[in-house]
């Protein structure tokens, strides 16, 4: 009773303080169990602590809650998207600063806030085990700057567990952009201003190609925000863009003097059009944050998606990854984890056993016109003799007659938790299926260096020709085959656990590969199940492609998947929304709900299964005045 009365107090007291520090009353704070910080409109979520409020969740909580409030009150999301960068990385350093702004707003006036977001950021730095980073590979940039802005902001060294982190490329930072850092510092309370010279932040460590200034077009300019186009400088602009159309395209010119006005006019358009085009197709990329022209509606003047080159793709087995030593470590840990959940899962693994092999019973089709005689019927053929004979025939199913592919996102955004639990999960279906008859797969998909590896140094010795297409080294792993034992393969899912491997990924190549084995199967029912955490990601691809081009070509291998393929698709994303991708998907807040979710989803796909299976069809007996064969009637009855 005592616990209930602090932590409602706590939590009661937790909103109060929220709703004054974001400088909004009217806000509906609430509490989920599990769930992530999130609001919108008048109603913010957060994560609820234990009932026994631990000191370690209280203080992360309030870190939590400090952090969301000051956002809401310090960040304007219009003036934020004005100035958006294009490629993901530089958005993602935008984004990671824009936050550390609004923190150091609030930790420059409130004392407490500041060691409340301290810290959480100890924890959730911990959490993503950032204390034993030796690598740059494995050490997201975007962190370290926003934890080296923090530094900048605030004046106070980055928490304990970020160090390694931030000592990684602190260096690097320092050089490139240390003092637009110390000028950001002066610009916190001014988002406009802060916004502008976060680009040219952005600008010096070569993340976009294109930093100035100025609006986009289709922005009001400040002198005219009627936004009326002068015709003297319309004239001007038309003019200095012919000039230079002079120097590449001199036939241009004589075609428009020899035209009338309106041919005249027509013929601007088309020489514009060529002009966008001879820029896009004579662009030479330099850096890993430049974008090709493209028209404004995020349809690139690129061709059909297609890799830069295939020369350093792997598809690997486990095993050749990591020797067996260390997959024997790896998978001790991994079970160590699965104690953890052991109870949870196991009880929808049975339950969904117990739906399999309910289906894989043979049954009996009852009251036909032929097969073998019922003699449970007989009694009733005794006492009404008029009664006709009833039969009956046994049938089986065909459900051992499938095969589940289990496809995880293997790149860096699943490390720690969610990365854990799918390789727990896939583990307990593996054997669950196993033990029912059913063929899985599980298989993997990253990439093998970050930002481009040997592809995109090849792209850089070919002289960087435009619009490269994909432009990283694929990696895709077999973690159990299909025709695997779960007891030969059951060490490879340690591997998932190993530090370096997660890195990018790019969905739909892995889809199709997924799906080209599935093919392959004998199989008459073959189940595809992908597990993700968001949208396809490789920063090398995206820089010098247009920014929906991986996912244009995931969206168009699902499209053909499920309208075209017979094989069932199903999607499960953790922490984002994958059903705008995917017809059939579900998504889960947290990675905890993943296993209780594969395995019921898959068990109301073979429910569906098995109420739609047809019956054996029956022939009829013949009248007894239509001709036909004595043996074969009587070998048709019995």
């Amino acid at each position: 009773m005592k616990n209930d009365e602090a932590l409602s107090g706590f939590l009661r007291g937790t909103a109060a303080t929220f709703r004054a520090l974001a400088g909004r009353n009217d806000l509906e704070v609430g509490f989920v169990k599990g769930g992530r910080p999130g609001g919108y409109g008048e109603h913010v979520r957060l994560p609820m602590p234990k009932q026994t409020l631990p000191k370690d969740e209280v203080a992360d909580l309030r870190g939590i809650a400090d952090g969301w409030a000051l956002k809401m009150r310090h960040h304007d999301e219009a003036l934020h998207q004005k100035r958006m960068p294009e490629t993901a990385e530089a958005q993602s350093v935008y984004d990671a600063l824009e936050t550390a702004r609004c923190e150091a707003v609030g930790s420059r006036y409130f004392p407490g806030v500041r060691q409340n977001l301290r810290d959480h950021a100890e924890t959730e730095c911990r959490a993503k085990n950032y204390h034993r980073l030796t690598s740059r590979d494995d050490a997201p940039f975007a962190d370290a700057i926003a934890m080296l802005a923090r530094e900048v902001f605030t004046g106070q060294p980055a928490p304990e567990s970020a160090r390694p982190l931030v000592d990684l490329w602190r260096t690097h930072i320092e050089q490139k952009a240390g003092p637009d850092l110390a000028d950001l510092a002066g610009m916190v309370d001014d988002q406009e201003a802060f916004s502008r010279g976060l680009r040219r932040l952005l600008d010096h460590l070569s993340l976009e190609d294109d930093m100035s200034d100025e609006p986009p077009e289709d922005a009001p300019d400040e002198d005219n925000p009627d936004g009326e186009t002068d015709p003297d400088a319309q004239q001007d602009s038309q003019g200095g863009q012919q000039g230079e159309t002079d120097d590449t395209q001199p036939d241009g010119e004589d075609q428009q003097q020899e035209a009338g006005s309106e041919d005249a006019e027509a013929s601007e358009g088309d020489v514009d059009d060529q002009q966008l085009e001879s820029q896009a197709q004579q662009e030479q990329p330099a850096g890993p944050g430049e974008h090709p022209e493209f028209d404004g509606r995020n349809e690139p003047l690129e061709r059909g998606y297609e890799p830069f080159t295939r020369d350093f793709d792997e598809i690997v087995g486990a095993e050749d990854l990591c020797d067996g030593m260390e997959l024997s470590r790896l998978r001790a840990m991994l079970d160590k984890q699965l104690a953890n959940l052991q109870n949870v899962v196991s009880r929808v693994a049975n339950r969904l056993q117990r739906r399999l092999m309910a289906q894989q019973n043979r049954g009996w089709d009852f009251d036909l016109e032929e097969g073998i005689l019922d003699a449970a019927k007989l009694a009733r053929i005794v006492a009404t003799p008029s009664t006709p004979l009833s039969f009956k025939l046994e049938h089986d199913t065909d459900f051992r007659d499938t095969v589940v592919t289990l496809l995880i996102d293997n790149s860096g955004s699943m490390r720690g938790r969610p990365i854990t639990i799918a390789a727990l999960s896939a583990d307990i279906l593996a054997r669950t299926l196993e033990r029912c008859g059913v063929k899985v797969e599980i298989l993997g998909f990253t990439t093998r260096q970050w930002k481009g590896g040997q592809s995109r140094e090849k792209w850089v010795e070919t002289g960087k020709p435009p619009k490269p297409g994909r432009l990283n080294d694929l990696r895709h792993i077999i973690y159990k085959a299909a025709d695997t034992p779960w007891r030969r393969a059951r060490k490879n899912l340690g591997l998932m656990l190993r530090e370096g491997l997660l890195k990018e990924n790019i969905d739909g190549e892995a889809l199709l590969w997924a799906h080209e084995r599935l093919i392959g199967r004998t199989e008459q029912r073959r189940i595809l199940m992908v597990i993700s955490d968001g949208a396809p990601v490789d920063d090398s691809t995206l820089s010098v492609n247009s920014g929906n081009y991986l996912e244009r070509h995931l969206r168009e291998v699902i499209g053909w998947i499920e309208t075209r393929s017979p094989v069932e698709l199903l999607a499960i994303g953790i922490g984002h929304d994958v059903t705008r991708y995917y017809q059939r998907a579900v998504t889960i807040n947290d990675a905890e709900e993943l296993g209780g979710v594969m395995l019921r989803q898959l068990s109301d796909m073979f429910d569906e299964q098995g109420a739609r299976q047809p019956k054996r069809p029956i022939r009829k007996v013949p009248s007894d005045t239509a001709p036909r064969d004595k043996a074969v009637g009587d070998r048709d009855r019995w």
